[in-house]
């Protein structure tokens, strides 16, 4: 089975879409866990951990994914990555969906690097060896196709899967996305339609393809006019609730089968990835 199978089967599963974001920040983290740790590099790590393995044991039974961003994790050095790899295991533990929230963007080897890194395999000597062993990862296509690429052989070698960028959440989005091309189309649907091709070949049992894409609630009218040029691709929607998207907006990412567009998940689902 591909990637985006097992969480299409997950979120039927739970009977529900969402995706839970781990983006710890320390200051905000109760005290009374912070407490228990030192106040430095190492001590903020464990009590990331501590409270990334609470949020995943109150919404393990009910939440099909967890979505970790790197970057709050890179902050804190080594500790921080090693908090990375302990609530990405943990979560697969209590049988989570891990989407790496990375935004990895290079050419050639490096792309092949980062891809190893997150879904796919480092060879030494005679080991190939698994690191963060992730369900997917987000890319950046804004390298074009070499540099995504390594991302899709380790998707079809290793039943993994990514989302790609094509519309972001945020506000300064169309100063690059919104572009029009001399025939007419927006970059972010030059982008889309290379997602198209891109996951040709990665499409599962129920239509969609494990190369799919992130597209923004914050944006609903290109979110419900790339449903229309992606028909494969899986939708990861960022921008819900704090951003300004609104539960109506990200219904035009559902199908008629609640995992995409229908105006009956409303009142099935509140949210989705």
């Amino acid at each position: 089975m591909n990637a985006i199978d097992n969480l299409i089967e997950k979120i039927k599963e739970k009977n529900n879409p969402t995706v839970i974001g781990l983006d710890p920040r320390y200051d905000i983290i109760p005290e009374c866990i912070k407490e228990k740790y030192s106040k430095d590099l190492e001590g903020a790590g464990k009590a990331i951990v501590e409270f990334n393995k609470a949020l995943i044991d109150a919404v393990c039974d009910i939440v099909p994914a967890v979505k970790p961003q790197i970057a709050f994790y890179e902050m804190f050095g080594i500790p921080g990555m090693i908090a990375f790899e302990e609530t990405c295991k943990y979560a697969k533990e209590k049988g989570m969906i891990v989407i790496a929230d990375m935004k990895r963007g290079d050419i050639g080897t490096t792309a092949k690097a980062y891809s190893n890194a997150a879904i796919g395999k480092t060879k030494i000597g005679e080991l190939n060896k698994s690191i963060f062993d992730v369900e997917f990862v987000t890319v950046n296509p804004y390298l074009g196709t070499d540099g995504i690429q390594p991302f899709i052989e380790d998707c079809k070698e290793y039943g993994k899967g990514i989302f790609v960028l094509v519309k972001t959440s945020n506000k300064s989005s169309g100063e690059l996305q919104d572009l029009v091309t001399e025939d007419g189309e927006t970059i972010y649907v030059k982008v889309a339609k290379l997602v198209n091709e891109w996951g040709k070949d990665l499409i599962g049992k129920y239509g969609y393809s494990s190369i799919s894409s992130v597209v923004g609630a914050t944006y609903p009218k290109q979110l419900e006019e790339l449903r229309k040029v992606m028909p494969h691709s899986y939708f990861l929607i960022p921008g819900y609730g704090a951003q300004g998207g609104k539960a109506e907006d990200i219904a035009l990412g559902f199908d008629k089968h609640g995992l995409r567009r229908n105006c009956k998940c409303i009142k099935k689902f509140n949210m989705c990835i």
